[in-house]
């Protein structure tokens, strides 16, 4: 049942796979009605992703073609054209469909954006928000209403916007590898979101996380729990973590960057070292020496999104105040190509969050 709803609403259209003039603002969406068993929630603040910008591109290549352009899932396209993106969604529940109770109206809800498509913890089918069904660049978004968690924490919404997918995540890489209380933990790309959410969760687990960050943002990475930060593109990358490190081992690699790192980051692993990855901002196609990988006797781990279980320590780890926000600047959604734009230069620390106007 609707209550005071609008029939339109402000969001932002993916078009179709391109440039930022396929991303569309418009005052005249329809807002979306909540059918059997989903809520409708009044967004109030949407952290910006990686995923966002690489989906818009068509950036994920094929097996067949790395450089086709493709959407994100490898079996069976969901994304349809036009599509509200955005994953870190959070709001509150102003109606609610049939057969869910209406005394939820009212809740502040974060959304696990996640679709699972199976009823155990395989990931295997997995889609999201924001690709097989409309997310939460819009001012109202409809979802199923088991998606829809209230969190106890006295976070803002803005700060409670930048923890799902950057630290979902990054705990299912944490988890795929196994990452136990005192091993080391070598994290590329640490000063985005998903890098900046890993440090986190390996102090969470008591783990020691070694970061690896560009230039001006050592002080950041330490300040959010870094044991030591190396400081991208100088000199040998072998030494300057053997350095810092004084020499112990790395059990492992949470890798966000690949591209000419890849190699030198089998290399830092210790024999038997676990590495994991879910992005390749520097570059997606890498050389692997099979001799590297077989005569260490190393394990290599693809990650992507993150599992129930993963959600559920996710938001204890959030009311236990063991992870905390880190809000690198705020945009309204009508200055979304802004934002970006912005995004894509990297020139912050943690996450950007978009805001209904």
């Amino acid at each position: 049942m609707m209550h005071s709803v609008p029939k339109t609403m402000a969001a932002v259209l993916l078009s179709g796979h391109g440039g930022l003039d396929k991303l569309v603002y418009s005052r005249e969406v329809p807002v979306p009605v909540p059918a059997a068993g989903e809520v409708l929630i009044k967004v109030t603040a949407c952290g910006m992703n990686n995923t966002d910008v690489w989906v818009r591109e068509g950036a994920y290549g094929t097996e067949d073609d790395p450089s086709a352009v493709s959407t994100w899932r490898r079996h069976g396209n969901t994304l349809t054209f036009p599509r509200i993106q955005g994953t870190d969604t959070v709001g509150h529940i102003v109606a609610v469909g049939d057969g869910v109770d209406k005394g939820r109206i009212g809740e502040r809800v974060m959304v696990d954006f996640s679709i699972y498509n199976r009823d155990d913890d395989s990931l295997a089918d997995i889609d999201y928000m924001g690709h097989g069904r409309d997310g939460g660049y819009a001012e109202y978004m409809a979802l199923p209403a088991e998606n829809a968690h209230v969190v106890a924490t006295d976070l803002t919404d803005v700060e409670l916007a930048t923890f799902c997918c950057a630290y979902l995540t990054g705990e299912r890489m944490l988890e795929r590898a196994r990452l136990a209380a005192g091993e080391r933990v070598l994290v590329t790309g640490a000063s985005g979101g998903v890098g900046s959410a890993i440090i986190q969760l390996a102090r969470a687990r008591g783990a020691i996380p070694i970061a690896i960050a560009g230039p001006g943002k050592e002080a950041a990475m330490l300040d959010i729990g870094a044991e030591a930060v190396v400081t991208r593109g100088r000199g040998d990358l072998f030494e300057a973590v053997n350095e810092a490190v004084r020499g112990a081992p790395i059990d492992v690699v949470a890798d966000l960057v690949g591209g000419p790192l890849f190699n030198d980051l089998l290399k830092i692993l210790r024999p038997e070292g676990r590495y994991t990855t879910a992005g390749a901002i520097a570059g997606p196609v890498v050389q692997l020496d099979l001799r590297t990988m077989y005569l260490k006797q190393l394990e290599l781990h693809g990650s992507s999104q993150g599992s129930r279980a993963d959600f559920r320590r996710l938001v204890r780890y959030i009311e236990e105040k063991k992870i905390r926000p880190l809000v690198g600047g705020v945009y309204p959604l009508s200055e979304f190509h802004r934002a970006q734009t912005d995004f894509m230069a990297k020139n912050f620390v943690g996450k950007l969050v978009v805001v209904p106007d």
